[in-house]
């Protein structure tokens, strides 16, 4: 107990990961991320730090691994650690200072005019719009005759189309392609300024620059365009309980009103993290019951009692326990945000290791969700991890898909509401086969796929 005791109190410095002599770990972090990080921690511990870049233009980051260290980094610490570091401002010069980015009074401010569309109760009315869209999309499977589909791809189609009717009021379906091919090429620009020692002005024109200018210009135009088509809606009775409504009218409540910009910030904050976290954990969910037949049948045989055939809809999601651990244990596999980034204000401590203030700091749900003190055989997909038992037993932050402290995901419950329905209702109607055994990934923003994850669908009577 006593050297344990000394671990945690005694400040020292953190462990350095090995990297190349003038750039450090550059390549290595631009090429794999998520398989740097997961080096870093087995090989330095919790808490390690990681330079990248030649001298004078070298950036340093300290990744914290630990449940805990997590938590004192996204709660208990939180207004010592802050979105300012170098992706963030990418991200902003990229999505513009919208929920996801700001800070401060605008952080409050925007968080307040939207909260009211993300209460349990108003949330739980959106069970009805997930149904219809699940049906719709399944029934375009039949009506195709599809043998197979790529189950990520169509679980984007899904959310992107749920997150517009609910939180726009509108449908984007021609939006779809634009956004699932501007998204990623965003995203891999982010990384890359971010990772990079020298960055050229943005509005030098440049091959980089000039792409990504193109892909963010085809986003404002669908922003734009989905602004245009809600206003020309008009309202009617019963109308007003979607985003743009509310921040379209904010002028009418204590926070000033938005501008055009900003309100076209907003819809593309939430375009983006609006659909990203249940795209990812429905697709993977079913690449990964297609690829485990046992608990392909328990989810069928739970889906199967629990409904009868009928619908779902919010007051099931109880009952619906093993679907449930379906989803979070692929959220542990593949969390939407593997890596989320904050900068240290003042010096602290993690776990015994100092933090210099301004450092960059990285909590990385990718390598805790894979950490072996939390998690036996971490690589095994294995939904009882999160039977009630077993969630007791773990630390708080050993799982935190949606992030934590006051800066967690506003919409996690939203999303777990539209996955549990969406998942059970498709297993309604199919089971599946894997056709792609691996699917690779990479992380940019999100967690990107760098290839197919088709399954084989196979018709299920009734």
């Amino acid at each position: 107990m006593g050297e344990t005791h000394m671990a945690i109190t005694t400040r020292t410095e953190a462990p350095r990961l090995t990297g190349l002599p003038v750039l450090g770990s550059l390549l290595d972090l631009k090429n794999d991320s998520l398989a740097t990080f997961l080096r870093a921690r087995r090989d330095h511990g919790d808490v390690v730090r990681i330079s990248a870049g030649p001298p004078g233009a070298r950036a340093v980051v300290y990744g914290v691994f630990s449940a805990e260290g997590a938590q004192q980094v996204l709660a208990g610490e939180s207004a010592n650690f802050r979105k300012d570091n170098a992706f963030y401002q990418e991200i902003r010069e990229s999505f513009g200072n919208g929920l996801l980015t700001s800070q401060d009074e605008d952080y409050l401010r925007q968080r307040r005019l939207v909260q009211p569309l993300f209460t349990k109760r108003r949330v739980d009315g959106y069970a009805a719009a997930v149904a219809a869209e699940v049906r719709t999309l399944t029934a375009e499977w039949d009506q195709a005759g599809a043998d197979s589909v790529d189950v990520l791809q169509e679980s984007t189609r899904l959310a992107l189309r749920a997150v517009a009717r609910i939180l726009f009021g509108t449908d984007v379906d021609t939006a779809v392609d634009v956004v699932e091919r501007c998204f990623p090429g965003v995203g891999a620009y982010v990384l890359r300024r971010g990772y990079s020692p020298l960055k050229v002005p943005r509005d030098w024109p440049t091959p980089g620059n000039r792409r990504a200018a193109a892909l963010h210009q085809a986003l404002y135009e669908v922003c734009d365009r989905i602004i245009a088509d809600r206003k020309a809606a008009g309202r009617g009775p019963g109308d007003g309980d979607d985003l743009l409504t509310l921040l379209a009218e904010a002028e009418s409540a204590e926070d000033s009103s938005f501008d055009a910009t900003e309100l076209r910030e907003q819809v593309l904050v939430f375009l983006l993290a609006g659909h990203e976290t249940t795209a990812t954990s429905l697709g993977f969910a079913l690449h990964l019951l297609a690829r485990h037949p046992d608990v392909q049948r328990r989810a069928h045989e739970e889906v199967d009692r629990v409904l009868g055939g009928r619908t779902p809809g919010a007051a099931d999601l109880d009952a619906l326990p093993y679907v449930t651990r379906v989803l979070k244990e692929t959220m542990r596999l593949f969390p939407a945000a593997p890596v989320i980034g904050r900068r240290a204000v003042a010096a602290t401590e993690v776990g015994g290791v100092a933090i210099p203030a301004g450092a960059d700091v990285v909590v990385a749900p990718w390598v805790t969700h894979r950490h072996p003190a939390y998690w036996e055989d971490p690589e095994r997909f294995d939904p009882d991890r999160f039977t009630p038992e077993a969630e007791a037993a773990r630390p708080r932050y050993a799982w935190f898909p949606f992030g934590g402290g006051p800066r967690a995901c506003i919409g996690q419950h939203f999303s777990m509401l539209e996955s549990v329905i969406a998942l059970a209702m498709v297993l309604q109607r199919h089971g599946f086969e894997a056709v792609d055994t691996e699917v690779p990934v990479s992380s940019a923003i999100t967690l990107q796929v760098a290839g197919p994850a088709r399954c084989r669908l196979v018709p299920r009577e009734g």
